[in-house]
């Protein structure tokens, strides 16, 4: 045992750990300074946000530790693969029947209540686990048949599931979560190694199969496009015309940088926070970040997720294990596609999708999903620096 754990350490992927601590406590100190306002207007104590990002990180970092000593080929098991999809079907059958509303007043059901544990978005979960189901069911399929004949048809079911996952996550109604579901999966099925022909025939098919299906979905789902949803698409142009409504948050979030400039006001010197920005510890915490920090809180949360995504993909592209190339390739497109989406709503580049900024923004769910997939990413590392130095040996 002594000497597994000696392996480990020497093997340890510290720059990336330090990254995701200094991300997650440097979040931490935001939340702290965003929420104070928040919680007194609702009753509670000042630090009340900040004293339960605590207890979820001290949950992350016990989850962190198991993914990080987890060997990661597990995951391809089969009994693992059906245990994760277990789980999942547990977790959204759980949100259809007793679900709660992600947002109030839009008719959402994105939550559930855990005992014990406070409320848990499946979501979140559906990320990480299409990153591994995807990642394993095409490596498995690549030792049975090679990744070159691979024909779209012989994935079926991973395209099925792929397809109720995603119908699942749009119905809360969460489509922030739907777009990057499918940049991961697009990130992961091109890792896997498939010829680039076969690479958009698979997409051809899931394309079809994800078009009827969602059609039909539509057809009989008038809710999907709600009043808030709307709303957020018609502000998106120019959210001063509807300042008093749907375009509220992007005028204050355009206010709080704007105030903010280069250097920021000074750190809990926010205007914003004060009841202007709802919520600023969640999908705006970068608002008034800007405002406080200025360019340096930019660079501090932009250097650290940019770092995190370039060892993904570094990885990704350094290994010569097909599963570890796919599971590396799909945590990195997954912080990417988050941060430009949680970013792009902020600044008004996109629409708003309600997404959270990785390892920022106040999240029970959130950060100790993300940290567990961390840890699997630390896995990889490790296993790829010992496979590496076996073959310089």
């Amino acid at each position: 045992m002594k000497q597994y754990l000696k392996r480990y350490a020497q093997n340890f992927d510290y720059p990336l750990f330090f990254t995701v601590l200094l991300l997650s406590l440097f979040g931490l100190v935001m939340i702290y300074s965003s929420s104070m306002m928040v919680a007194i207007q609702k009753g509670f104590e000042p630090d009340n946000y900040y004293q339960k990002q605590v207890i979820n990180l001290i949950v992350a970092f016990l989850g962190f530790l198991v993914a990080a000593f987890f060997p990661y080929k597990h995951y391809a098991n089969k009994k693992v693969m059906l245990l994760m999809t277990a789980v999942l079907v547990v977790l959204f059958t759980w949100v259809k029947v007793a679900g709660n509303g992600g947002q109030v007043g839009i008719g959402s059901k994105s939550w559930i209540h855990v005992p014990g544990f406070g409320n848990f978005q499946p979501s979140e979960y559906a990320k990480l686990f299409i990153i591994l189901y995807f990642a394993a069911a095409f490596y498995r399929k690549g030792q049975k048949y090679t990744l070159e004949k691979l024909q779209p048809t012989e994935i079926f079911y991973p395209i099925l599931l792929w397809i109720f996952v995603v119908a699942c996550v749009a119905f809360e109604t969460d489509l922030g979560a739907s777009i990057i579901l499918c940049g991961i999966a697009v990130s992961v099925v091109a890792a896997s190694g498939i010829p680039f022909k076969t690479f958009w025939k698979f997409f051809g098919v899931l394309g079809a199969f994800g078009g009827i299906i969602l059609g039909i979905l539509f057809l009989f789902k008038g809710d999907m496009l709600t009043d808030n949803r709307m709303g957020r698409i018609k502000s998106y142009m120019n959210p001063f015309n509807y300042e008093s409504g749907s375009g509220h948050q992007v005028v204050n979030s355009y206010y709080a940088i704007g105030g903010g400039g280069l250097e920021g006001r000074g750190l809990g010197q926010s205007i914003q926070k004060l009841g202007y920005l709802p919520e600023p510890q969640t999908d705006f915490i970068m608002a008034i970040i800007m405002e406080e920090l200025g360019i340096w809180g930019v660079l501090i949360v932009l250097g650290g997720l940019g770092f995190i995504v370039y060892k993904g993909f570094s990885l990704a592209l350094r290994t010569k294990d097909p599963l570890a190339r796919m599971i590396a390739a799909g945590i990195a497109s997954w912080i990417g596609w988050q941060t430009f989406i949680n970013l792009g709503g902020v600044t008004g580049l996109i629409p708003l999708t309600g997404v959270t900024l990785p390892f920022i923004s106040y999240g029970g769910t959130s950060i100790i999903i993300l940290s567990l997939a961390m840890g699997i990413l630390i896995n990889v590392s490790m296993f790829e620096k010992i496979e590496r130095r076996k073959t310089q040996s």
